[in-house]
């Protein structure tokens, strides 16, 4: 998936939990960045590089994989195929967007 893939995927599963995160997040890709702003209302979601409370970095082929539910979150952080950093309570609340 390119990141306009990944980014009209993240839109339309964050419509459905908006507000559930109460936090700013950042997913880092080989070809740039989606920025989650779940402070405010409506949810903002854009590809800037703004500070988040919690960083997540990953390739865009195993992001991919977990939106297609081939790969849950906490297999890609356990391998290491996905790194987080910030705070950690913030990326627990993704798994119910994701998984």
């Amino acid at each position: 998936m390119n990141l306009n893939e990944i980014t009209a995927k993240v839109k339309e599963l964050s419509s459905k939990s908006s507000g559930k995160i109460e936090s700013k997040i950042k997913f880092v890709f080989n070809d740039g960045c989606i920025f989650i702003d779940d402070t405010v209302n409506p949810t903002i979601i854009n590809n800037e590089n703004q500070e988040a409370d919690c960083t997540i970095t990953i390739s865009n082929d195993d992001f991919g994989k977990i939106l297609n539910k081939e790969m849950d979150s906490m297999g890609a952080f356990m391998s290491g195929k996905m790194k987080i950093s910030g705070e950690m309570t913030v990326a627990m609340k993704l798994s119910s967007l994701f998984d």
